[in-house]
């Protein structure tokens, strides 16, 4: 699937337009809209509740984000909706929710966490749930996760959906994961099997061959997280987008 230009042309919102200190917490609906109002494109993080809802949350454990403790998918989705994300005064959105507020204004991706637990095949219920929330949404959205299996999914569940994967220089240290896994991760080497449109790539990461590549073959690039004007500077001299968080990004035009 060819990615819309709005794509490449407005930065996203990373985890929406976040700021606990006002009261906006990562993935909320007060950061959500606050995206929206300021004209930005949205990225948000998908997991699945226990009884197989999608709920927009980045972590699989509550503790961080919120005053409750233990895995996410253990508790129903009207139970998550009822848990106050910290610094905020809301509970844990739906995609639904979200996909309701959002409503085709701007451009959204979808980033799916990995339900395997090392970026294999075990997976299956959340991307349904992606799927069926989907459903007749008439805005620009796209879909991505880290795990490839799950991008294949997401193809073969929504074709008309563009798909990307996100990328790493995928560090021995920084993942809990087998090295032969992370050596994988690394190459890129499903971005063909799975009909991707563009890649996520670890902004630190960008100078790397494989990310040259697939721009030359026509891969829309993105890149994880932007936190400054300066390295947003730098970063778009590979990136054709990025994702940012912690500052304004400009919106040319």
């Amino acid at each position: 699937m060819t990615l819309h230009r709005a794509f490449y042309d407005i930065p996203l919102a990373h985890r929406a337009l976040h700021d606990v200190n006002d009261g906006r917490p990562e993935n909320s609906r007060a950061a959500i809209r606050a995206a929206i109002e300021a004209g930005y494109g949205i990225e948000i993080d998908v997991q699945l509740s226990a009884d197989q809802g999608a709920m927009v949350f980045h972590d699989y454990a509550l503790d961080r984000l919120t005053d409750a403790k233990g895995a996410l998918r253990l508790c129903s989705a009207a139970e998550l909706k009822k848990i106050p994300l910290t610094g905020g005064d809301e509970g844990i959105p739906s995609l639904a929710e979200i996909l309701e507020i959002v409503a085709g204004q701007v451009p959204l991706v979808i980033e799916l966490k990995d339900q395997d637990g090392a970026m294999g095949p075990d997976i299956g219920p959340l991307e349904q749930a992606v799927a069926n929330a989907l459903v007749g949404y008439q805005g620009l959205v796209a879909v991505m996760s880290f795990n490839p299996h799950s991008v294949a999914q997401m193809a073969a569940l929504c074709p008309e959906v563009p798909r990307g994967i996100v990328t790493s220089a995928f560090r021995y240290e920084d993942w809990p994961l087998p090295r032969s896994v992370c050596d994988h991760l690394r190459e890129i080497p499903d971005y063909d099997r799975v009909e991707a449109s563009f890649v996520s790539h670890e902004v630190i990461d960008l100078a790397a061959p494989r990310v040259a590549a697939l721009k030359d073959q026509g891969a829309m690039i993105c890149c994880w997280t932007i936190r400054d004007p300066v390295q947003e500077e730098i970063a778009r001299r590979v990136a054709d987008n990025i994702t940012f968080e912690g500052y304004r990004a400009v919106i040319d035009g």
